[in-house]
């Protein structure tokens, strides 16, 4: 993965949090470290598993696909 990426996605997010604050709106996203440890704990879960076979095609039992 490109390196820029990840650290315009973080700018990004910066900017926003700066907007939002100025705005005195609340934020997009988890008010608490426990939020965001919650929302890294499904990313690595799902990257834990992408690598693998193991998996369910929902949208075939579903009879989307």
């Amino acid at each position: 993965m490109n390196a820029a990426v990840p650290v315009l996605a973080l700018l990004t997010g910066l900017l926003t949090g700066v907007v939002f604050g100025l705005l005195k709106a609340p934020i997009p996203a988890p008010p608490s470290i426990s939020g965001v440890l919650g929302i890294l704990g499904i990313y690595l879960g799902y990257v834990a598993i992408e690598g693998t076979e193991i998996g369910v095609d929902l949208l075939a039992i579903l009879g989307l696909r």
